[in-house]
């Protein structure tokens, strides 16, 4: 069955008073609608409609909105494990030039006998602001190629109108991202609008997100780029997505993804906890390693248990942990 369709507003005389009727439909109608699935651009990661990445500037953003370009214009692989369904993407590039894409490409495909087939992905180096023409050009864009997939927005900022004086800044961005937001929903496509995140951070990753929360609010999907000091996490909540945060790694242009962000980051607390251990000239308590890492107490403590369970440390006396080589070593010294 396809969508109901909806009574249209309309105005009706009631006496000598216009009247404007609500849009109604039936709850048994809704629950009886068959929708189409939602559609994947990035399964997992980005479905259609409106997407803002975000994160600190030369983190990699733009590296990683080329990874997914070409993933999809070539039917690939994105981040080395997320398999795309091939379409067209359109790269709105505000900041790089020419030059600057061939050296990335080059960087990623050096070898011109095994560059696959690229016309699927076409540049664009100027474009006008969202409230003046650029939703036009878009649909231009749409339906001049076979399959339109995705439009990256390389930075936001560029084609971002100045604000409102009439409305605050929420306002003001919500209603900025609006008509952008409804075209891509509207005609199934993802639109990766990339921006930046504040100096700082936030407690909230949503809240991360330079300007007001009204970006968040509007977007479909929201993916924040971060990095501390177990490395890089990009973190994904949205209306079709499941919320998670992903570790990644970036070698030579080419993002990967290496697994769940708390798997990775436990396993580099764990190492942490290792070698400073090693290193240490005698047992250490968890206060001690937590003055030393410059980690929490209560998640050393927590991780203290699980690695003497594991064999990974050794206790040595109360509330005392020791590297397992060293209690070799101690007890062949004895």
């Amino acid at each position: 069955m396809s969508d109901p369709v909806p009574i249209p507003i309309a105005e009706y005389e009631r006496g000598s008073k216009k009247t404007t009727r609500f849009i109604r439909t039936n709850t048994t109608t809704i629950m009886a609608t068959v929708f189409p699935p939602i559609r994947w651009v990035v399964p997992g990661y980005v479905p259609e409609g409106l997407a803002i990445l975000a994160g600190r500037q030369k983190l990699g953003k733009t590296w990683l909105a080329i990874d997914w370009a070409l993933a999809v214009a070539c039917g690939g692989i994105a981040m080395g494990a997320v398999e795309c369904e091939q379409g067209d993407v359109l790269y709105i590039d505000l900041e790089n030039g020419h030059r600057r894409i061939q050296r990335r490409i080059e960087t990623l495909f050096p070898d011109m006998r095994h560059r696959p087939d690229l016309s699927r992905l076409e540049w664009v180096g100027e474009a006008p602001l969202l409230n003046n023409g650029f939703l036009d050009a878009l649909d231009d864009w749409r339906l001049s190629v076979a399959k339109p997939r995705l439009v990256v927005i390389d930075v936001l900022q560029r084609v971002k109108p100045p604000g409102n004086a009439n409305q605050n800044a929420y306002e003001s961005d919500y209603a900025t991202l609006a008509g952008l937001q409804r075209w891509a929903t509207e005609h199934g496509i993802a639109v990766v609008a990339l921006h930046h995140t504040k100096k700082g951070g936030a407690e909230d990753p949503l809240e991360a997100l330079s300007g007001s929360n009204g970006m968040s609010a509007c977007a479909d999907t929201t993916l924040v780029l971060d990095r501390d000091q177990n490395g890089v996490t990009l973190y994904v909540r949205g209306r079709d997505v499941e919320e998670k945060e992903t570790a990644l790694k970036f070698v030579g242009g080419n993002w990967t993804l290496t697994g769940e962000a708390a798997d990775v980051r436990r396993s580099g607390e764990r190492g942490n906890i290792l070698v400073t251990l090693e290193e240490a000239g005698e047992p250490m308590s968890p206060s001690d390693l937590s003055h030393v890492t410059g980690m929490k107490n209560g998640n050393i403590r927590r991780l203290l248990h699980a690695m003497t369970k594991a064999g990974e440390v050794q206790k040595t006396g109360r509330g005392q942990y020791i590297h397992p080589e060293k209690a070799v070593e101690k007890r062949s010294s004895a």
